[in-house]
C-alpha cells in the first residue's frame, strides 16, 4: 500500500516535470502598441522591445496582457494534467 501511494507520487511528478517544461517550450508574443512582449507559458519573459519614450503605465500595460495570455495558456495545460491529480486526491485520504 505505501509502495502504491509512493508510485503515484513519482508519476504525479514526473507528469508535473513534463508540464513545466512544456509550458517552458510554449512561446507567446503579445503586442499592444508600441510594445512587445515574448514570453513563455511558463510566465518568464523572453524578450522586451519597447522605444525609450514610451511611458511606463504603457510598457506596464503590454506586460500585464502578456501575462494573461500566458496564463490562459498555462491553464488550458493544466487541465490536462488534472485528471492525474485525482491520484493526488487519493493520496490526501490516507
Amino acid at each position: 500500500m505505501v509502495f502504491d501511494r509512493l508510485k503515484q507520487m513519482y508519476d504525479l511528478k514526473r507528469k508535473a516535470d513534463a508540464l513545466k517544461k512544456e509550458l517552458e517550450s510554449e512561446v507567446i508574443d503579445v503586442e499592444s502598441g508600441e510594445v512587445k512582449v515574448r514570453i513563455n507559458a511558463a510566465q518568464k519573459i523572453q524578450r522586451l522591445d519597447y522605444p525609450l519614450d514610451i511611458s511606463p503605465d504603457k510598457l506596464r500595460d503590454a506586460i500585464n496582457k502578456a501575462l494573461d495570455e500566458a496564463q490562459k495558456v498555462a491553464a488550458k495545460r493544466m487541465q490536462g494534467m488534472m485528471g492525474g491529480l485525482g491520484g493526488l486526491q487519493d493520496l490526501l485520504k490516507g
